[in-house]
Order: structure tokens, then sequence, then C-alpha cells
């Protein structure tokens, strides 16, 4: 049947099983959002306050589902405000559609107004991207596009299309997704053999789990490849919850503010086997006296991050989930009490400590997991507060941690948190923030309250850029540039202007009958909790060191350093 291209766009929407659209309209996706407005019953649009909040909203619905979310602009400013989404959901493997309009056919190229080149600007930043300039290569893109951003080693893909082909009409009809399968080709037997070799020769074995795990879903297999080779398990900001985090043998983070059961860890290990991790240079810290007793097995379904960061002495290419299957089916069960009673000393003897007389981030975590039992999916901005909720909540389930890992994006936890209770009605979501992160898209608490979603906001007010200024103080002599946020904003009367009910928070006391009553109300809310504008995170490896010469504040004390 002829539709117009905009029809084709809705049809194939629906095609894909796609019933959520986070974006924002202008006038070269008109078109587009005509043609929503006429399936409003069959696909909701979030207007969000600005384009950058559709695209976070689009990544957190997608993280914490699985599924692939979907975002729109217009042309120009509206497509590069959703840069910055796009940026943070590629370094963090997020599978995204992004349609974009353009001006027409006939304008691009021509300086027309609002045209920019957005393919050209996100070719970087997407795992592919298109433009359409024709309506009867519609469909068939928006299939590529969505295959192509769910399969393999997920990521965003952006379409855009100029706006005469939204309004011509071209032939249409329907046709099933592509079924997407398990990346599985590139598995070879050899490679499992000499992987069940070193496994079957080594006496300290430690796992280290990034977010290719919980991408791949090998929660299941994960547990019983811990379990059968008897070894620890740390993981990286992405990887949490893949694992068990209170499970005996998962031993907190790795890398710049992990734990130290973590770090030393993998520094004495003899095997090193990391699951769907990068080796980001804030797990590894000085790449050459990383674990360095240890052979490396790396596993991961991108070819292209064997040996990137880290010489690896064996790997796998393939879905995390499929490469455990296929080596638990090879393992029997061993036991290794030595270095298992080893590990539990690091982790008995380096706890992971705050001051509990004091009102601060850690304390407020621990009282929000006690009272949400874990039972919450947590997002975050970037900063201080983002590791505080990383170690202080105890992720048990993959999915329940949505942050930016990759681009360490400021102002993504908002519009994340949005799209995460969109796609989670049933589950408590928290976003956690600091003041310097939360005044950045602070307008996504009124899209919030526009559609009554649910969310809690929790900032961490320390009226300062607080992990720029741990640097300061520990990196940079004190010298805080442009780091003190001595402003008047009250960020109480700011959420009650947009709708939305306010706490402030300045007493240990108030924490607990505060989110309790947040939580009860199932309506948007924002905490305001007030705390020490010196309070710093530990452990901390300080830049280019290795990571077994991670530091507390009792070391630096040790040493006659202030802190």
């Amino acid at each position: 049947m002829q539709l117009t291209g905009s029809q084709i766009i809705i049809e194939c929407l629906k095609e894909q099983g796609v019933d959520t659209v986070f974006g924002y309209p202008g006038g070269a996706i008109l078109n587009v959002y005509d043609e929503l407005y006429k399936h409003s019953d069959e696909i909701t649009h979030y207007l969000t306050s600005h384009e950058q909040g559709a695209a976070h909203a689009a990544d957190g619905y997608a993280r914490s589902t699985g599924k692939t979310g979907v975002c729109m602009a217009t042309s120009g400013p509206g497509a590069t405000n959703l840069v910055t989404g796009i940026a943070t959901a590629y370094m963090d493997s997020v599978p995204m559609v992004i349609i974009t309009a353009n001006v027409a056919k006939s304008l691009l190229g021509k300086d027309s107004f609002q045209e920019v080149d957005i393919v050209g600007i996100t070719m970087p930043i997407t795992k592919h991207n298109y433009i359409v300039q024709d309506a009867e290569d519609l469909a068939e893109t928006l299939r590529k596009a969505f295959y192509v951003a769910k399969s393999g080693r997920p990521g965003p893909v952006l379409v855009d299309v100029t706006k005469d082909a939204t309004a011509n009409k071209a032939e249409y009809s329907y046709k099933e997704p592509k079924k997407i399968e398990r990346s599985t080709e590139n598995i070879q037997e050899e490679d499992i053999e000499a992987a069940l070799k070193l496994i079957h020769k080594c006496k300290k074995p430690f796992i280290f789990v990034g977010g290719g795990a919980v991408i791949s879903e090998a929660s299941e297999e994960l547990m019983e490849f811990a379990v059968k080779i008897d070894a620890p398990v740390c993981d990286s900001l992405m990887g949490k919850g893949a694992f068990d985090g209170t499970h005996p043998l998962y031993t907190g983070m790795l890398g710049m503010h992990g734990t130290k059961a973590s770090n030393f860890g993998v520094t004495e290990c003899d095997l090193l086997i990391a699951i769907g991790a990068r080796f980001s240079d804030r797990v590894i810290g000085n790449a050459k006296k990383f674990a360095k007793n240890a052979k490396v097995l790396h596993i991961d379904v991108d070819a292209a991050e064997i040996n990137k960061n880290i010489r690896t002495t064996a790997s796998i290419i393939g879905d995390a989930r499929e490469v455990l299957k296929r080596l638990n089916a090879n393992l029997e069960t061993t036991k290794r009490p030595e270095w298992i009673s080893h590990i539990n000393e690091l982790k008995s003897s380096y706890p992971l400590t705050y001051v509990a007389n004091q009102l601060n981030g850690p304390y407020l975590i621990q009282k929000l997991y006690e009272i949400t039992k874990g039972d919450a999916i947590i997002t975050t901005e970037v900063g201080q507060h983002q590791m505080w909720a990383a170690q202080f909540y105890r992720y048990s389930r993959p999915r329940t941690l949505i942050t930016s890992g990759g681009a360490g994006t400021m102002g993504y936890g908002l519009g994340a948190c949005i799209g995460t209770k969109v796609a989670n009605k049933d589950k408590v979501v928290v976003n956690i923030a600091g003041d310097g992160c939360f005044r950045m898209n602070m307008n996504e608490i009124a899209t919030a309250v526009r559609y009554n979603i649910p969310i809690i906001e929790i900032i961490l007010n320390n009226h300062v850029l607080g992990m720029v200024r741990q640097w300061q103080t520990l990196f940079y002599g004190k010298r805080y540039s442009q780091t003190t946020l001595n402003d008047q904003v009250d960020y109480v009367k700011v959420a009650e202007a947009m709708g939305a009910k306010a706490y402030r928070i300045t007493k240990m006391e108030e924490v607990e009958p505060v989110l309790r009553e947040a939580i009860a109300l199932n309506i948007p809310v924002v905490i305001d909790c007030q705390i020490g504008s010196d309070d710093k995170v530990f452990p901390m490896v300080a830049p280019n060191a290795p990571i077994s010469e991670a530091f507390s504040e009792e070391d630096l004390a040790a040493k006659g350093l202030d802190c």
C-alpha cells in the first residue's frame, strides 16, 4: 500500500514493537509528529524539556530493559542537542535508534535554515548512521537501523530523514523484524580449549566482569562459572549487578575507586578472567603494572577490544553468555580454600567505610539500600555521588544501576531516571545526583511532573563540583579553580516551582523518614541533602598509578598528608 514517509516511520516503529518514544518536535519533523498524534493509542510519546533529556531518557529505557530505546528531534539545533546523549550511549554500548528530520532534499548543502549535517557530526559516535532522501528507502533503512543497534555489540544508530521524504509517498508492506541471534560465529573450539587449560592450571584466579556480561544477560552462567572455579569476582562500574553484589565471592568494584580487596587481589592473582570488559583507564590505572603477575583470559563479543589496552594470554570472541555456557559444560567444581581465605582477609582488613556520625553521601545511600532492600533501580549523574552509589548500594541483579561510565556525562541521570521509570513502572527508581550535575538538566523535573512519573531525585548537595574539587585537593595544591558553587540557588524552591514535592535534609535523623515518605507518595520528589564540601571518595588510585597503590584517607593521614 502507498503511505507517506511519516506513515512508514510509524509503521516501522510498530513493526519493531516500539511503544515508547522520547523527543521534541520542530519544523522539519512536523510530518512525523502529526502521524504520532494519530497513533497516540499505540505509541506513547514523552515530550522532554530539552532534546538532550530525550536522548538520555531513551538510553535509560534501553539500559534498564535491554530493548532498543527510541528518541526523535528536528533538524539543526534539535539534532545537535542529541549529540551528548548519543555519545553517552555509544561509549556504553546502549542500543538506541535516533530519528532526526532534516531540511528538504533540494535544500541540502545550501546552509538552509536549521540545516546541519547531523550524519557527519555523529559518525564517530554511532554504530552506524544513515541519511534518507527518498521515501522508498525509509522502511528498509529503519529495519536495518534497529537490527544494527541491537545485534553483536549494541550501540546507537541515527537515521536522518529529509522533510520531503517524510511527506512523499512510497509502497509499504509489513515485514517481520529480522531475528537477532547471539554472536557465536567467532567462538573457536581451540580458543575454548586454551581457556580451559589456563583455568585448570591456575592457583589464584580472579574474575573481572564488565558491562558486556549485563548486555548478554549472562548472570546465571557467570554465577555457575565463578562457583565452579571458586574464583573471587570484581566488576567495573558498567558490570554492576551482573554478579550478585551480596555473594561471598564478590569483592567490589575494581579500579580508581574500587575496593582494596579487588585492587590488591587482581594484582596478586595468577589468572585474570575478563568477561565483557574493555579495560578502561579508570579500571587498570598504570597499564604496564596492571595484573603483572597474571595471565589474562579475555572474553568479549568485540574482537577490537582484544589486546587494545591490555595484552592477553588467550581470548574468546563471542557472546559472553554463550562462551560461559561452553566453558561451564567442560569444567568440574574446584575448591581453592587458601586463595579464597586470603581474599576474605583482604575484604575484612579493607572494608568500605565512611564517617558514621555525620550526614554524608554514603550514609544516605546505605539507608536507601536498607529501606528498599536492594530492590530499587538506581540511576546516577557523574562524580562523587556516582562512586558512592557504586560502593554503598549493593546490586544483586543486572540492569539495576543505570549510569554513564565511558563518557562520564554530567546531566545524564535525571533523563535516564525518567526513561527507566517509564519502562519499569512497578519499581522504585531513584536518581542520585550532585548539585553540579542536577543544575545541568534539572528542567527535566518539569517532564516528570507533566506526566506524573514518580521518580525520586536525590541531590547530594555539597555546593562544589565534588570530584573535581577532590582532585584539586589531592593533586593541585587546593587551588579550587571554578569548582565552588557559591550561588544562592534553592533547589527545594526550584523543584516546587516545577510542581514536584521537595524536601531539604540537614540532619542524619531526617534521612530515613524523608526517604520512606518519598517512596510512599509515588509522585515526583526532589530531596536536597546538604553534605560537606570536603567529603571525599575513598579508596582512590592516583592517575597513572598502579591499582596496587590504592590509598585511603587513613593512608594519607599516616603519611602526614592533609586531605
